[in-house]
Parts: C-alpha cells; structure tokens; sequence
C-alpha cells in the first residue's frame, strides 16, 4: 500500500492501494476497506484515486457520501 500524503494534517485516511476497479483504503485503525466499481460505482472509485492520488480530500469523500462509507465491498483487519 502507499501511505497517503494527508496534506490536511488530520486525515482517518493512513494509505491506500488503487487497481483496476477498485481502492483499498487503510485507516489510521489499522481497518482496510475494499471499494469497488461494483459496490460503489466507478465513478466513486475514479474519484476516491484522484483524491488519494493528490493526499487530500479522500476520508472527506467517503464520509460525506453515505453510497461509499456504506457500499464497501469488504472490511478486514490490515495484516
């Protein structure tokens, strides 16, 4: 996974791991949660790579978009 930048400073958001169709998001809890163009849109997956891409906004999104902080496709405890 690559850290994210968090250029916020108070980012949940600790790293990330974007593919094809999906991102997996870890949170400074140590929980990884798999978003998917099937569970969530790809359009949201676009979005969640540029954001994660750019190190701001990312926890923001998930939050503030009940389709994505609620339509992951799996949680699972970072290994």
């Amino acid at each position: 996974m690559q850290r994210y930048r968090n250029l916020s400073g108070d980012s949940g958001v600790d790293a990330y791991e974007p593919g094809d169709d999906f991102i997996k998001v870890r949170f400074r809890q140590g929980v990884v949660y798999w978003y998917t163009a099937a569970s969530v849109g790809a359009a949201h997956v676009d979005v969640m790579k540029r954001l994660a891409h750019r190190g701001q906004g990312l926890g923001t999104y998930i939050s503030q978009h009940a389709e994505v902080r609620d339509g992951y496709a799996r949680k699972e405890p970072d290994d």
